[in-house]
């Protein structure tokens, strides 16, 4: 939706506790929006400690699903304990499979919420650091890139995946369209989210090549810029003018080399094992010669193994099996040492403006994995624009009912009371409140009765009103509970189940978006019969010039192909079916995909409101008598008052976005 319907913060509140149990939808999506920053209470950071403790110890008297075992069809796969971490990361680097688009930042911070708030929850077992670099992303206002297609409603693996890794430092930050990691000297470099997608927090961004182990493209004048030559263990290489550019020849195991124009180059042999040199002062001095600042030794397995020596710019060292593994040594712009028991990625200082590396210990990787966090955050921004919409559909069905001199009888009080749903009565009276009506209003319009899009209302779009609801109660079920799997209980029990399995959430956000089609549906009967003569004594089409002008005739148009939009939108995802992993997963929730249709409507839902508000506003200016309730004055203020045939985008644009204002009127 459009940024006007974002929550604004309270004057003087500018913080958002989380502890596990009381976060509200308003306090997430405060969050997303980057209206507030988190704060995590102490209590809830005490509790993770000793669920971690408590993890530990049980992890060392059994088996534990994911860290002690394979995952999905390698569940009774046993993994050694010395592995545990490595395994750990390798579920990660798979599992970090997602595909499409990139996320838009509120999307992501608001997984990053939930994530947060669930883990304070203490039922995953997961070490406390991962809370606290979640919530520095919120604070510093950097998230990773999460690509859109992954999940289908049993967790969002490939999402938290992609997430982890970024903890790790294995990714980049992404911040305003760029993506941030370690540049020479321990500064922060920017590049293009999309090139840097699959970086490490160096400045390198790396991509494979034609049999290379690691192959690191680059683009003119990037820091350092790399790729891979035919065969090469590790090929780097960057263009014209690059800090350090850094290509690979055949057959090498490293081969490194620069362009033109750049400070350091590092050129390979043919079948060397290693061929790297650098200049004196470089931001990149790599050698294996005598004296050098920079020994790069190579060690079993490793595409690259290479270690630094003090003052280095970049410092690189494998362990055995190792793609890419990077340690270095003191003083170096990245320092990636291997702790007993670790993996992780860790500067010798962090950047400015970035969360400090995680370490990665046994059983953190799945207990992070483990969450539809992703689309509980996408439910809970859908929650929140379809909220708006439907508080401003009050005002503009309002406004369509007085255009067309409606009866008031459908919306008297003791009607709505003999059939007691929330959700209708809620609809009803705030019609009545808008338009000034008494609860048992006396009959003054032109029909005995109004078509359905006037007669109806209440019972249509108060259970729009009721579905929203439900939404909310099951969305602020989920952020405020563990769901892991395996779950720790508070008493100090270790269950495997399915509590990951998001069918509530899906069939919610199903049945919203059903209850929205139906309420969208009056709302283009409302806006057709805002240009009938025969129910508001108007022109056809509300046009006021010569004869065959037409009008609002357009708008019709609009509003249905918008109508479309919010019709597709609500074919079930729920309905869906996956068979996975070798059939130990045989069936999906696809909750995701519903949040995501769910906003797609809301979009849609806000151009026919929108298009049915510009009608109302018009036919009640030809009126003889104009209204003076707030809904009219806030409304005919803004928008247009010709009449005349002309393009009338504009005047949608602006109904659009005047819906937040008369929601909360």
């Amino acid at each position: 939706m459009d940024p006007t319907t974002r929550v604004p913060p309270e004057a003087g509140d500018t913080r958002v506790v989380l502890d596990g149990t009381a976060l509200s939808l308003p306090d997430l999506i405060r969050l997303a929006d980057a209206m507030a920053e988190p704060a995590v209470d102490p209590s809830a950071l005490d509790r993770l400690h000793r669920a971690r403790e408590q993890a530990d110890r049980l992890a060392a008297g059994g088996r534990w699903y994911g860290r002690g075992t394979g995952v999905g069809a390698h569940r009774s796969v046993p993994v050694d304990p010395a592995d545990e971490t490595a395994h750990g990361l390798r579920i990660l680097r798979s599992h970090a499979g997602g595909a499409g688009p990139l996320l838009p930042p509120r999307q992501i911070r608001a997984m990053l919420t939930v994530r947060a708030n669930q883990l304070l929850s203490g039922g995953s077992g997961i070490h406390p650091a991962f809370v606290t670099a979640l919530t520095e992303a919120l604070r510093l206002r950097v998230h990773p890139a999460v690509n859109e297609y992954g999940g289908i409603g049993t967790g969002d693996l490939t999402a938290l995946a992609q997430t982890g890794l970024t903890l790790l430092g294995e990714r980049p930050w992404v911040t305003g369209g760029e993506a941030w990691g370690r540049g020479e000297a321990g500064r922060t470099q920017p590049g293009p989210a999309e090139a840097r997608a699959a970086a490490s927090s160096s400045a390198a961004a790396v991509s494979g090549g034609s049999g290379s182990g690691v192959a690191v493209p680059g683009e003119p004048g990037s820091g350092l810029a790399s790729s891979a030559g035919p065969g090469s263990g590790v090929a780097l290489s960057g263009g014209s003018g690059s800090g350090v550019a850094v290509p690979g020849g055949p057959g090498s195991g490293v081969a490194l080399s620069g362009g033109s124009g750049s400070e350091v180059a590092v050129p390979g042999g043919p079948g060397s094992g290693v061929a790297l040199c650098g200049g004196s002062g470089s931001g990149v001095a790599v050698s294996g010669g005598t004296g050098s600042g920079v020994a790069v030794p190579g060690e079993p397995g490793s595409g690259l193994a290479s270690s630094a020596g003090p003052g280095s710019g970049v410092a690189l060292s494998g362990g055995p099996g190792s793609g890419v593994a990077l340690p270095a040594g003191p003083g170096s712009a990245v320092a990636r040492p291997g702790e007993p028991g670790s993996v992780g990625v860790r500067p010798v200082e962090s950047p400015p403006g970035l969360p400090a590396p995680v370490t990665l210990r046994s059983g953190d990787a799945l207990a992070l994995l483990s969450s539809n966090a992703l689309a509980l955050g996408q439910a809970g921004l859908a929650w929140h624009d379809v909220d708006v919409l439907l508080r401003a559909a009050h005002a503009v069905a309002a406004l369509s009912l007085a255009a067309v001199s409606g009866s008031p009888e459908a919306y008297a009080a003791p009607v709505h009371a003999l059939r007691p749903y929330p959700g209708p009565a809620r609809a009803a009276a705030e019609v009545r409140r808008l338009l000034g009506m008494p609860d048992r209003p006396v009959t003054a319009g032109r029909r005995i009765q109004d078509p359905f899009g006037f007669r109806a209302f209440p019972q249509v779009h108060g259970a729009a009103l009721e579905a929203c609801e439900a939404l909310r109660r099951i969305v602020e079920v989920e952020i405020n509970c563990p769901t892991e799997n395996p779950v720790l209980t508070p008493d100090g029990h270790l269950y495997h189940h399915g509590g990951f399995f998001a069918a509530p959430l899906g069939l919610a956000l199903d049945g919203l978006n059903l209850a929205l089609l139906q309420t969208a549906q009056l709302s283009v009967a409302r806006l057709n019969a805002l240009g009938r003569p025969d129910l508001t004594g108007l022109p056809a089409f509300l046009a006021s010039g010569p004869a065959g002008s037409s009008g609002t005739m357009i708008l019709e148009y609009t509003a249905n192909s918008a109508l479309a939009e919010v019709r597709s939108c609500a074919a079930p995802a729920s309905a869906g079916h996956a068979v996975l992993s070798h059939g130990l997963e045989e069936t999906a929730s696809f909750a995701g995909q519903a949040a995501r249709q769910t906003s797609r409507a809301a979009d849609a839902y806000a151009t026919l409101l929108a298009c049915e508000l510009v009608a109302a506003v018009r036919a009640l200016r030809l009126q003889p008598v104009t209204p003076t309730v707030p809904a009219f004055a806030v409304a005919a203020a803004a928008l247009p008052s010709g009449t005349e045939d002309r393009p009338l985008t504009g005047d949608i644009t602006t109904a659009t976005e005047l819906l937040l204002q008369l929601a909360e009127l």
